[in-house]
């Protein structure tokens, strides 16, 4: 088909209803997005490629939501069941209606991207608007270990949009899948492991060891979050320098 790619033929082929249906299925092997019984919210989801993919992710145990400006016939395909919000996510009554919808989420992906004018600076900008917006509906409804998946066209903001996403998450990857066309300038920020804790790494703060673990370790409790000291014993107050966060625990090294 003269003007088609490789990706469009097989969509066609395959059944989907957009060659960036790919670029999904490629950020999952990658990183490991969706997985089976997760509820998933599709930012930005019209027509539907992704939602067809986080469905066949998630099994019949799953749920999918879909978010967008456009309407999206209903999708038959995968197990999960798939529901779909008309809304503008830019907008605070679309991402309460989110909130309300999903309740805590497992994945949020976003596949949002402006309306091209053709000036880089702009196009770049507006963006990494729309990717913030996913990345603060994101840290409202995922739950602790939960992923992050935005587009974003690469330029002089996307640094500081990465690290703000690598604040949230025990990690973030910048993946450019092979469905991505070359001549394109889109990446894809993958925030993996949402950190609800409440203590960040670099953090110094005094806690009470409460007990010792089975490694040895003095346990203390922050707002309910387990943090792991070495060389302390139970009973002990001390000052500690958090070194490491991940989802549902932490580890802190003694500050003298």
């Amino acid at each position: 088909m003269p003007g088609k790619d490789e990706y469009y033929n097989r969509a066609k082929q395959e059944g989907y209803r957009s060659r960036s249906a790919y670029k999904l299925k490629q950020l999952h092997e990658d990183a490991g997005v969706v997985q089976p019984g997760d509820t998933v919210v599709d930012l930005g989801a019209a027509p539907g490629g992704w939602l067809q993919v986080a469905a066949e992710l998630a099994g019949e145990e799953g749920q999918v939501v879909g978010v967008d400006l456009q309407r999206i016939d209903a999708v038959e395909r995968g197990g999960a069941s798939v529901e779909t919000i008309r809304g503008d996510m830019t907008e605070e009554s679309t991402r309460q209606q989110v909130r309300d919808r999903v309740g805590e989420a497992d994945a949020v992906v976003s596949d949002m991207a402006p309306n091209m004018t053709g000036e880089y600076n702009l196009d770049h900008a507006r963006s990494v608007y729309l990717a913030r917006q996913a990345f603060e509906t994101a840290t409202e409804v995922l739950g602790a270990g939960g992923d992050f998946v935005a587009k974003v066209f690469e330029g002089p903001d996307t640094d500081d949009l990465r690290a703000d996403v690598d604040r949230e998450f025990e990690y973030v990857r910048t993946v450019h899948p092979p469905a991505s066309r070359d001549s394109s300038s889109e990446l894809y920020l993958v925030g993996k492991n949402r950190l609800t804790a409440p203590v960040r790494e670099g953090d110094e703060l005094d806690v009470e060891i409460v007990d010792v673990g089975a490694e040895g370790d003095g346990i203390a409790k922050v707002d309910g979050f387990t943090l792991f000291v070495p060389g302390a014993e139970s009973g002990e107050t001390v000052s500690v320098r958090v070194d490491d966060v991940k989802p549902r625990y932490g580890f802190a090294e003694r500050v003298e």
